[in-house]
C-alpha cells in the first residue's frame, strides 16, 4: 500500500495545482467503511483540507459514485463535491466533511429528535427528484430477493454452521416473496440504500450531508425511513419511532410522494420494510467478518436480530419463519461469543 500511498498523494497535489510544501507530506487515514474503500485526509498549508480516497476499480463502482453525487448535487443535496477522478486508479478527490458522524450525537431522544426531523427534510428532497432526471437501476425483485439469500448463505449456512433443508428453503423463499411484493407495491422514488448514522455528516453550519451514496437505486420510499429511525447501530423506544413515522408521513403527504396511502398501510410498508433489510443485513454483518475479516460488525448483529424477530412477531404471515427461527437458530445463536456477550 506504501507506493499507492504516494502515486495517490503526489496525483492529489497535481489536481490542486500545489506544490509538495504546500500540504502535509503524507496522507492521514480517517477511515475505510464496509466496502475496499479507504479515505485519507490531506491537510493544507492554508488551513484546509481534502479527502483523498482509494476506491480500486476493479472492486468499486466508481462510475455510479460520480454519476449519483453529481445528480444529488444538482438538486441541492449536500454531498462531498467531488474535485478529480482518475478512473484507471480508482483515485478521487473530494470534499471534506469532517469528522462529525451524527452516530455520536445522538445522546438521547431529543437530539435524535432534533436530528431526525431534518434528516426527513434531506430524504424528501432526494426523493422528490424527478425519475426522468437519471437512470438509476431499479429495486426490483430479482434486487430484493439478492440481497435477502445473503441471509441463508452468510448467516445460516456460514456463521452458524446450519445446513437448510428443501423444506426450509421453500418456507424462506416465500418470506422473500412476501417481503419482495409488499416493497414493490409502494411508491417508487429515488432510495440512499443506506441512509443511517454513519453516513449522515453534522457539517459545520449544522445542515445534514450524506455520504456513501453510490449504491442509490428507484425503490421503496420507506427504506431510507426505516434504515435512519430502525438504524442498525443505534435503537430507539418503539413509542418515538412510531411517531417518526406519523411525522415522516405528513411530510410526504404534504410533497404528494403518498397520496392514497393510509397510516396503517404504511406503517406496514415501513415494518416489512426494514424486515427485508435486517434480513439482508445479518447476510451482509456475517459475510463481512468471514469473508473480509471485519469481525466488528458481529457486535451489532443482536440488534440486527432483534429487529428482525419483533417486526416478524407482529405480523401472523412470519409465524412459520419465527417458529423456525426459534426452534432451529436460536440454540446456535446462543453459543456464539457475539451474542453471549452482548450487553
Amino acid at each position: 500500500m506504501d507506493h499507492i500511498l504516494k502515486e495517490l498523494h503526489r496525483w492529489c497535489l497535481q489536481q490542486l495545482s500545489l506544490s509538495p510544501a504546500d500540504a502535509a507530506s503524507v496522507l492521514a487515514v480517517v477511515s475505510g467503511d464496509a466496502s475496499f474503500r479507504r479515505y485519507y485526509r490531506l491537510p493544507l498549508n492554508d488551513g484546509g483540507s481534502v479527502i483523498a480516497v482509494h476506491a480500486p476499480p476493479d472492486k468499486e463502482d466508481n462510475l455510479a459514485f460520480a454519476t449519483v453525487q453529481a445528480l444529488l448535487h444538482k438538486y441541492g443535496a449536500r454531498v462531498p463535491t467531488l474535485l478529480g477522478w482518475d478512473k484507471p486508479r480508482g483515485f478521487l478527490l473530494q470534499e471534506d466533511f469532517g469528522d462529525q458522524l451524527l452516530l455520536p450525537l445522538l445522546v438521547n431522544s431529543a437530539a435524535a429528535d432534533h436530528y431526525y426531523k431534518q434528516a426527513f427534510g434531506v430524504m424528501l428532497a432526494m426523493q422528490r427528484i424527478p425519475s426522468e432526471q437519471h437512470s438509476l437501476p431499479a429495486y426490483d425483485e430479482a434486487r430484493l430477493t439478492t440481497e435477502m439469500k445473503l441471509f441463508p448463505e452468510w448467516f445460516v449456512g456460514g456463521l452458524l454452521g446450519y445446513q437448510l433443508d428443501s423444506a426450509e428453503r421453500v418456507m424462506l423463499d416465500a418470506v422473500f416473496s412476501l417481503l419482495s411484493q409488499r416493497a414493490l407495491a409502494q411508491p417508487q422514488v429515488l432510495v440512499h440504500r443506506d441512509f443511517h448514522s454513519r453516513n449522515l455528516m453534522v457539517l459545520a453550519d449544522e445542515r445534514l450531508g450524506m455520504i456513501d451514496f453510490q449504491d442509490a437505486v428507484v425503490g421503496p420510499i420507506s427504506y431510507d425511513l426505516v434504515s435512519l429511525i430502525r438504524d442498525c447501530y443505534i435503537s430507539w423506544p418503539e413509542e418515538l419511532v412510531d411517531d417518526w413515522i406519523s411525522v415522516y408521513r405528513r411530510m410526504a403527504v404534504q410533497a404528494g410522494l403518498l397520496a392514497g396511502r393510509s397510516e396503517a398501510a404504511f406503517c406496514q410498508d415501513v415494518d416489512w420494510m426494514g424486515l427485508q433489510r435486517h434480513i439482508k443485513v445479518l447476510g451482509i454483518f456475517a459475510r463481512l467478518n468471514l469473508r473480509d475479516g471485519k469481525s466488528g460488525y458481529l457486535a451489532d448483529l443482536p440488534l440486527v436480530l432483534e429487529y428482525t424477530l419483533s417486526i416478524a412477531s407482529r405480523y401472523p404471515e412470519f409465524d412459520e419463519f419465527l417458529a423456525w427461527f426459534d426452534r432451529k437458530l436460536m440454540p446456535l445463536i446462543c453459543q456464539q461469543s457475539w451474542f453471549k456477550d452482548a450487553d
